[in-house]
């Protein structure tokens, strides 16, 4: 699934295409959206903002109308140059919209809705949501409303499954769950009733600035010291990296049992 690095610079690419301006064209080529008549409710309407919360991402239109996307396990944005070839089938596009020579195209994914501002707003399942890791107003406050929500769940959980619930801080994945607490030196299997909030912090704070990083230059600054190695050495004390299955969804989670205690 992608991660919130993943979402954000996306929304980034995306807003540098649309913001500001009236698209083009717009089109829905998937059958599911054949009588939503989306292309009809946004023409000549020109696109105010593109902004990502957590793993969500949010285009808004003038006259207070948002396209609300959430990719799940297959959906991918993608942003394409004239004559640029699509990385993914056509008929795998849900929509594509037009713009200054560009493409704009969500593929796939389980929710693409247009709602009104109102709606989105008050949106159970965005309200739920923990404070965005990479949220500009990333705070002081932001990182108590954390510890207050993973206070507020259950203390026999391990930390790192709790890290990966969005209820409790958006936008982070089973990567960065994996690689911040291997960071922080944070054993991820620990119950959450035995983490200390300066050590809940410390997993934070560690890996809030390697998401921006590759929030703002893609994937290829991501670190690797231990999510898809099992077997190889710790990067740090040479012990083998173990892997095993954590949470309900038996999520794959890759940790040092020497120095992440």
């Amino acid at each position: 699934m992608p991660e919130g690095d993943t979402i954000h610079r996306a929304a980034n690419r995306i807003g540098r295409v649309l913001a500001g301006r009236v698209p083009d064209e717009i089109a829905t080529p998937h059958p599911r959206f054949a009588m939503a008549r989306w292309p009809e409710r946004l023409s000549a309407r020109r696109v105010e903002a593109v902004t990502a919360y957590g793993k969500h991402l949010f285009i808004h239109w003038e006259g207070e109308l948002v396209l609300h996307s959430h990719l799940g396990m297959t959906g991918a944005w993608g942003v394409y140059g004239a004559g640029e070839r699509w990385r993914r089938a056509p008929r795998r596009a849900w929509l594509v919209v037009r713009s200054q020579g560009h493409d704009v195209v969500e593929f796939d994914g389980p929710v693409l809705e247009l709602v009104t501002e109102s709606r989105a707003r008050f949106d159970q399942r965005i309200t739920s949501l923990g404070p965005d890791i990479l949220g500009d107003r990333w705070s002081e406050a932001e990182e108590r409303r954390f510890i207050r929500r993973l206070r507020e769940d259950d203390p026999t959980r391990p930390f790192g499954d709790a890290l990966i619930d969005q209820r409790i801080v958006a936008g982070v994945g089973n990567v960065w769950k994996c690689e911040g607490c291997f960071e922080a030196g944070l054993d991820p299997w620990r119950p959450t009733r035995k983490v200390t909030d300066e050590e809940a912090l410390a997993v934070a704070r560690a890996t809030r600035p390697m998401m921006q990083r590759s929030a703002q230059e893609g994937h290829g600054v991501r670190p690797n010291a231990v999510y898809g190695r099992a077997g190889r050495p710790c990067p740090r004390c040479g012990a083998p990296i173990l892997r095993r299955g954590q949470g309900d969804g038996n999520r794959p989670t890759y940790w040092c049992p020497r120095c992440q205690t």
